[in-house]
């Protein structure tokens, strides 16, 4: 079973995923804090799935806080968290991820809408990762001002401490990462942004908020962040979804 980990075991770095021997019966999770996190790394997820790794996705909380009242007319707290899960239900068909494989686990929030720090969250999550038992997890950076995106990674830490398996966590960079290492890139071209751009707008709500509030849509605000990963790089790629490499109880 450790063999199947050995691509990770290489010290060198940067690791280029298009080009890592990956076995393709390592198990992927995604833990996203909100709804759309998984499109944010969706070309990484993408090239795993061609190589056949299946992939689940969990989605810790509705996201609703992340709704503008003006959205729609009678825009309750739970018609936000419905339009939130629609569109992830959506993107997730476009990207090709069978409807048994997307999970709401629909945790208790705080008022700002992020995962609270529970009991009863983390038992709800356990049982989650009991019934999956992941060899690589994908989530975003516990170093990272949006709050969910911090109690999701301690939730996934506080479950690891229960645990004594083999496992490859990917910390992902988001727009609100602080400070991160570098370790794994999965670069790519105008083809491949623009069918992201494409998976990132189903998520209608958040394009349109930062449209409001930032003067572009989310698929530019994450393109971009990808884009400044590939220059940071250096070479040729245009683009780069890029990642910390944590291992757990491998040798």
């Amino acid at each position: 079973m450790q063999s199947k980990f050995e691509p990770f075991l290489d010290q060198t770095r940067p690791l280029f995923l298009q080009r890592m021997p990956l076995d393709p019966t390592l198990r992927i999770l995604v833990l996203a804090p909100h709804p759309d996190d998984f499109d944010t790394i969706g070309v990484t997820l993408r090239t795993l799935q061609a190589n056949g790794n299946p992939i689940d996705l969990a989605v810790l909380t509705s996201g609703a806080s992340g709704v503008e009242d003006d959205f729609g007319p009678e825009l309750t707290l739970q018609r936000k968290a419905t339009l939130r899960e629609q569109e992830q239900r959506a993107s997730c068909r476009f990207f090709g991820l069978p409807p048994a494989q997307l999970t709401f686990l629909r945790l208790s929030e705080d008022s700002e809408g992020h995962p609270q720090l529970s009991e009863n969250n983390l038992v709800l999550l356990k049982a989650y990762w009991d019934a999956h038992l992941p060899d690589i997890v994908c989530l975003p950076h516990g170093n990272d001002s949006n709050p969910g995106h911090q109690r999701t990674y301690r939730l996934f830490r506080q479950i690891m401490e229960t645990q004594s398996i083999n496992l490859v966590a990917l910390l992902a960079r988001d727009p609100k990462t602080i400070t991160m290492r570098s370790d794994v890139f999965t670069t790519f071209g105008e083809a491949e942004a623009l069918w992201k751009g494409e998976l990132l707008r189903f998520h209608r709500t958040q394009h349109e908020r930062n449209l409001k509030t930032r003067g572009h849509g989310i698929d530019e605000r994450i393109l971009r962040v990808n884009r400044e990963a590939a220059k940071d790089l250096g070479g040729e790629a245009e683009y780069a979804e890029v990642f910390e490499l944590e291992s757990l109880n491998l040798h």
